[in-house]
């Protein structure tokens, strides 16, 4: 054994503390499965911390999903939230989630985990400290939006060039002519921070998008379909189709491209924002970069624009930088996971939180983390209910695409419908003879609920 190891009770270990690593302790300690918890920042809350050295947070963000359907299962968010919490919101109630339900003594706070192998039978997890510990099962869930995706283009530019990443206050864009290249949701927001503050503001857009405001009748669009009966794909697409049309009317006419996809087949722009602005000219669209000339920049349909700042909001490759790439089947940049979690490959090794989902990701995480912490406890009392499973993650081969076709690129590799997801998940619970999720199944772990219940704003 290598000096500095430390031979663990070979529990789990849970890399993380943002939502879906809190999700996962949760579930773990409803089972009283051993487990211990490393986050590299002061704190929970992942992303949704400003304060977070890496975090990808900005001023303006806010849930793209309403306050009443996210949040952790029976934990809802309270009623003195927007209907589209803000980040300080947000914070708030993970951080009051994990005092809520222990989850915080647990935590190993500003410390790294730096590597992660295969070793006696286990896992052995380096830490920052120079010190090792072994476990039998390590579940990742550091997310997705740490590494910035900046493309290339031909060219020098005298400007400013940044990643949204970078990006925090919109008084960032005053006296300045920016450009903000990409718009998913995140670049929806910060172009329309730019229209309201820069001297001019404009986005590069290569393919079209479906746009949908973020309340329908007065109420939040997820909020509106939720409430609706579940109608076949067939008949909901044109019918939503045909509201949208109505509501808005062509938006070509303000310079975005139609879209080269059917509404739900990639994640849809979510804003009531963005329109307002192109209707009063604060922000213009522009089509691809050809390329970078000094301060100028010029584009794919022969116009340029004098810039000083471009901020490219082109997302985040996805990586697990403490674990070598030999233990997870990546392709297209995404992790082959089983359930967008279970390593199909090496036993034992998990991923939580690597998906891309049309609805509020939390509760997600509690649907699959509860299945993964049922899983783990088989290990120890139920071992032959275990290699079943087993059998399932090497060979089963679920569709959860809810009939979408999805586009045919890296980031909709690991899409899944949110119905669909949840009705597989309990599907296979009831296969395996595990506790399906059910209101008050955690209240034992419930340490306060004062904070919840006054509500914060």
């Amino acid at each position: 054994m290598a000096k500095n190891t430390m031979m663990a009770d070979r529990g789990v270990c849970i890399v993380g503390a943002g939502p879906a690593g809190l999700s996962m302790a949760r579930a773990l300690r409803w089972l009283g499965v051993p487990y211990e918890q490393y986050e590299r920042h002061a704190d929970v809350g992942g992303i949704w911390d400003i304060d977070n050295p890496g975090t990808p947070m900005y001023e303006s963000a806010h849930f793209i999903s309403s306050r009443r359907t996210s949040g952790f299962f029976d934990f809802p968010m309270p009623d003195s939230f927007a209907d589209y919490p803000g980040h300080r919101q947000i914070l708030r109630y993970t951080r009051d989630f994990a005092t809520a339900f222990g989850l915080r003594e647990a935590i190993r706070f500003d410390c790294s985990v730096t590597g992660v192998e295969q070793s006696d039978g286990g896992w052995r997890v380096s830490l920052d400290d120079g010190t090792h510990k072994v476990y039998r099962a390590v579940v990742c869930a550091t997310g997705v939006t740490w590494t910035p995706r900046v493309p290339w283009h031909p060219g020098t530019f005298s400007g400013e060039i940044r990643h949204s990443g970078s990006y925090r206050d919109p008084a960032e864009f005053r006296g300045r002519r920016v450009l903000v290249v990409g718009l998913g949701n995140s670049g929806a927001d910060i172009a329309c921070d730019a229209a309201a503050n820069a001297d001019a503001a404009f986005v590069s857009v290569r393919r079209g998008y479906h746009v949908i405001p973020k309340h329908l009748f007065g109420i939040p669009t997820d909020e509106f379909s939720a409430r609706g009966p579940q109608l076949p794909l067939r008949i909901e697409r044109p019918l939503f189709k045909l509201l949208l049309r109505v509501l808005q009317g062509d938006l070509t006419r303000y310079g975005l491209p139609e879209p080269d996809h059917k509404l739900f087949e990639s994640h849809p722009l979510l804003n009531s924002q963005l329109l307002h602005h192109l209707q009063h000219g604060d922000v213009a669209i522009r089509p691809g970069i050809a390329a970078l000339d000094g301060s100028r920049v010029r584009f794919t349909d022969g116009g340029t624009e004098e810039i000083d700042m471009i901020l490219y909001a082109t997302g985040y490759d996805w990586d697990i930088p403490y674990v070598p790439d030999q233990y997870f089947q990546w392709q297209d940049g995404r992790p082959e996971l089983y359930l967008t979690a279970f390593n199909r490959s090496h036993r034992n090794l998990f991923g939580l939180g690597y998906l891309e989902t049309n609805s509020s990701a939390y509760t997600l995480f509690d649907h699959i983390s509860s299945i993964l912490a049922q899983y783990l406890h088989d290990q120890v009392h139920a071992p032959a209910r275990a290699a079943a499973f087993d059998r399932l993650i090497a060979e089963d081969q679920p569709r959860l695409s809810g009939g979408l076709r999805f586009l045919d690129s890296a980031r909709h590799r690991s899409y899944v419908d949110a119905r669909a997801y949840r009705r597989y998940l309990a599907k296979l619970r009831k296969q395996m003879g595990w506790r399906q999720l059910a209101p008050g199944m955690f209240d034992h772990l419930r340490v306060q609920t004062h904070s919840r219940k006054a509500g914060v704003a």
